[in-house]
């Protein structure tokens, strides 16, 4: 017969807990001890990534931007009157400032001229008429006031003769008185014809005058239609290229519009486009260098753009040295401008992903280690090539230069 046991399935149960107790327990801990673990350390060759060593000393500030070469001398030829292009004589070339580049036609130009010409031709004669006329009154005039002269001076003798008479009784006494009053009113038409003798002398001069400027104003006209006719023969006006000839045969053509374009190449300057952000430093007569691919050349800023185009500024640079072989207008070349010397300063090169007077992360590299680690570093005034330091690193420091956001959220590299 058997006997039962007392207490068994209680241990059982007591034992069981105990051991899933324990294994919960043991999951928790070795959960805690994963989440604590640090993340590996990434790796990165060393062949891809650039390194520079901190540097103390002298830094000269730059910045670069790329452009082309211009003519300092530039004419665009316009258009002075209304026509149609009828031919082009010369097509982008060396040119010479007599040299006819295009012909143009306008009859309405034309017949506009010949009214000019025949308008000033009749002011010249009328002219000529006036002065002859005025000429024939004058001696007209003169004549009258010569017989008005002359009946004065017999009036006044036969009053002086009668003068003598009278005395001695030997004259009427009305003739007497008569050639008294004779005498006076001869004498008042003597001074009125002085007078307008006078008066057409001195008018003469304003009448001539008047018809002169009639006279100028149309020659004027005639000159200026007949210059216009003779624009119709574009002419370079001065010595050098002709780069552009927008226009076709048959054009139509209005007042102002551009016909051609004509420029020195033998006196070159530098428009160089720098970046809005490293435009603020730029001055009149700071130093640059130009680059043309043949050589570089010396130079200084001249003006600088006031307004901003796609996000860069336009700089003219002046050459103060000839240019090196094979330079010629439109010719890209790099342009370097320097902005001022910082003496005894703590520089690096400058890292792809840092900015001006700006805080970033960099990796240092630990000396003996094959490790970089992150440090915070203050950066400066930036130059092309090199950035100053402010904080963070000291000469002699080697720093990753190369872009390192995939590493932002290590503290630490190995580099192999």
């Amino acid at each position: 017969m058997d006997v039962p046991r007392v207490g068994v399935a209680a241990k059982k149960r007591k034992r069981r807990i105990i051991i899933i107790a324990a294994s919960a327990l043991g999951l928790i801990l070795a959960t805690i001890a994963i989440s604590r673990l640090k993340p590996a350390v990434p790796s990165v060759d060393r062949s891809t990534v650039w390194i520079d060593t901190v540097k103390r000393g002298p830094m000269v500030r730059q910045v670069r931007g790329l452009g082309t070469l211009v003519p300092e001398d530039i004419r665009w030829i316009p258009a002075n009157t209304e026509g149609r292009v009828e031919k082009i004589n010369i097509w982008p070339t060396k040119v010479e400032p007599g040299a006819v580049i295009l012909e143009l036609s306008s009859p309405e130009l034309e017949q506009s001229a010949h009214e000019a010409e025949s308008k000033a031709k009749g002011a010249e004669a009328d002219l000529a008429t006036s002065r002859a006329t005025l000429q024939r009154e004058l001696l007209d005039q003169e004549s009258k006031t010569a017989v008005a002269h002359s009946a004065y001076e017999q009036a006044k003798m036969e009053r002086q003769t009668n003068d003598q008479l009278a005395k001695n009784g030997l004259v009427a006494d009305l003739v007497y008185k008569t050639s008294k009053i004779k005498e006076q009113e001869c004498q008042k038409s003597d001074e009125i014809e002085l007078k307008r003798l006078a008066f057409a002398r001195d008018s003469i001069e304003p009448q001539l005058a008047a018809k002169q400027a009639a006279v100028d104003q149309a020659n004027q006209l005639a000159k200026l239609k007949f210059d216009q006719v003779e624009a119709l023969h574009v002419r370079a006006g001065m010595s050098g290229v002709l780069q552009q000839l927008p226009v076709q045969i048959g054009q139509r053509l209005k007042v102002g519009d551009n016909l051609a374009r004509v420029a020195d190449p033998t006196k070159l300057k530098a428009q160089v486009k720098i970046a809005e952000t490293q435009a603020k430093d730029i001055q009149i007569s700071q130093k640059a260098i130009i680059d043309t691919r043949n050589g570089v050349a010396n130079g200084h800023v001249t003006r600088v753009d006031p307004a901003v185009e796609q996000g860069t500024v336009n700089v003219e640079v002046a050459f103060d040295e000839q240019l090196p072989k094979g330079a010629r207008p439109d010719l890209s070349v790099d342009g370097t401008i320097e902005l001022e010397h910082l003496d005894d300063v703590v520089y690096v090169g400058r890292p792809a992903f840092g900015q001006e007077n700006n805080t970033v992360g960099m990796f240092k590299l630990v000396a003996g280690t094959s490790e970089a680690v992150g440090t915070p570093v203050k950066l400066g005034k930036s130059s092309v090539n090199t950035i100053q330091i402010l904080d963070g690193l000291q000469p002699g420091d080697q720093v990753i230069l190369s872009d390192t956001s995939a590493w932002d959220a290590h503290d630490r590299i190995r580099l192999n």
